[in-house]
């Protein structure tokens, strides 16, 4: 290959990692960003693609051990079509590249096409997968040698790739990818060359994700247990003494919400904070948010109080959403938090406290129960009376906060600052996750997010749909709003935090 190439385009073989979209490097998710074109595989985690770029082309050619998208000649002719088209291309690969991923094959023929390219390495599943069950490869009491092959050898081959002779009895721990079809030739071949039919064995399929399985047996009966189990691609095979060791460190599958499949149904912007404490639970997470946050569609209130903030005594922030929506109206009218001087901060609760402590806004007032309720009680302590207030909220909300702060004798002004609107989700994709059972769990965050969730599956069919499903709710407001749907929320935290109902969640399995 030349030192500069000819064409704009660039292609990038990146590995994706074993499964878990934590695995993959900083470079690899940096380039996903970037791409113009991502050409991806069956085992790259879809939802490394969140963070492409909505103009980015995303093309699927995964390869399954029983169909094929496209052969891997029509692969990498689309890799040099869309580089030499002069598009930055990622070719986002499960695992590393040039472990038994043809990663190789690829730059080979871009180096000759004159395509300039990079290689991006990934975690391997080889080494990974293992980890994730609790199996170390090496290990100085059991042995200091590890070995990897390809599991597609079959016995139609004339001549095998594998000196069996020479691997059965003279490597400790041999690793076989994409080996599930070959198991019974692999193992017969291993102990027809001299090693221990006890030998331990591990089938590990699905490594790194919350769909991980794994079955443990020995030479002479792992072809038995893995048809017993129903052990499929893709799956790996570790064969040494050191499979013993997983049963003192199997730490991935006995996390509280290993295998379970929960709904987080949070807008989608607010929606990592929970995903992504819940994945580390070992939840499989699926994001369907139910609502979205936008600016109303009329300011005419909200700029004539930006107008006269000085004369207010209280200003109360009932969300996040409030604060976040009230202070970009703010600097959208030539305004700073300078203008807030005087006044005292209520929020309803710490993430909405933290949010204007994030902007050095000291808060007066929050309240020991994050709900409206509370507010009112705690003002009335503080001697709300004859006070004038100001209080900035979504377009449709429940009127207890400034009904019965105006009974405690504040002048109260409700002004919109966002409203709540229905999400886009795919109705017939959550459906079927839930008609699969695949869901184990919905989380609902507020009263929105429930009632569009149940518009979003349709009432009638709640009843097949959730039955046996768990409800976690994050307050008494939320339950209700999900008990007037026959929804009875299992879950509820002591403080209506996000943080509160991801170890509430995890409690409950861990004591269920």
């Amino acid at each position: 290959m030349s030192a500069v190439s000819k064409y704009k385009g660039k292609a990038y073989l990146v590995g994706a990692g074993p499964g878990d979209p934590q695995l993959i490097s900083l470079r690899g998710l940096e380039l996903i960003r970037r791409a113009e074109v991502i050409i991806y595989d069956y085992l790259a985690n879809p939802q490394l693609l969140k963070g492409a770029s909505a103009q980015a082309e995303l093309i699927y050619v995964g390869k399954k051990a029983d169909r094929h998208t496209l052969k891997q000649e029509q692969i990498t002719r689309l890799i040099v079509d869309k580089a030499k088209a002069g598009k930055q291309v990622v070719r986002l690969k499960g695992g590393d590249p040039f472990i038994f991923g043809r990663g190789a094959e690829e730059a080979e023929e871009l180096a000759d096409q004159g395509v300039d390219f990079e290689i991006v390495p990934g975690i391997t599943s080889a080494i990974s997968v293992p980890a994730y069950a609790g199996i170390p490869l090496t290990h100085r009491d059991y042995t200091s040698g590890v070995a990897f092959f390809t599991g597609h050898e079959g016995e139609g081959k004339e001549s095998s790739g594998i000196d069996w002779d020479k691997i059965a009895t003279g490597v400790g721990t041999l690793v076989f990818l994409m080996g599930v079809g070959n198991l019974e030739h692999n193992v017969s071949k291993l102990m027809k060359h001299g090693r221990d039919p006890e030998t331990p064995v591990a089938l590990i399929r699905w490594g790194s994700t919350p769909k991980q399985q794994t079955v443990v047996g020995c030479l002479k009966d792992i072809v038995a247990k893995a048809g017993q189990a129903g052990m499929k691609p893709p799956a790996i095979t570790v064969v040494g003494e050191v499979v013993a060791l997983r049963e003192k460190l199997n730490w991935f599958e006995h996390k509280p919400l290993f295998g379970k499949g929960v709904v987080v149904t949070r807008t989608r912007t607010q929606a990592s904070q929970l995903s992504t404490k819940l994945a580390e639970l070992g939840a499989e997470v699926f994001e369907f948010p139910t609502i979205r946050i936008e600016a109303v569609d009329d300011y005419r209130q909200l700029d004539a109080a930006l107008k006269r903030l000085a004369d207010y005594d209280w200003l109360i922030f009932t969300s996040v959403n409030g604060v976040e929506y009230f202070l970009k109206r703010l600097k959208a009218k030539g305004l700073d938090i300078r203008e807030l001087k005087g006044l005292k901060l209520c929020a309803i609760g710490p993430a909405t406290a933290q949010a204007l402590l994030d902007l050095h806004l000291r808060v007066d007032y929050v309240p020991p129960e994050y709900r409206a309720e509370a507010i009112i009680s705690g003002l009335e302590q503080q001697g709300i009376k004859g006070q004038r207030v100001l209080i900035p909220r979504a377009q449709a909300a429940r009127e207890i906060l400034p009904e019965q702060l105006a009974g405690l004798g504040a002048k109260v002004e409700v002004v919109p600052t966002y409203k709540t609107v229905k999400a886009e989700s795919n109705a017939k994709e959550l459906k079927e996750l839930f008609q699969q059972k695949r869901v184990q769990l919905v989380t609902f965050t507020s009263s929105s997010t429930v009632n569009n969730f149940v518009e979003l599956l349709g009432q009638d069919n709640l009843p097949s749909l959730m039955d046996g499903v768990i409800i976690a709710s994050i307050g008494p407001i939320t339950a209700k709003t999900a008990e007037k749907h026959s929804l009875i929320s299992q879950i509820m935290p002591p403080d209506y935090t996000i943080p509160a109902l991801v170890a509430a969640i995890g409690e409950w399995f861990k004591k269920n």
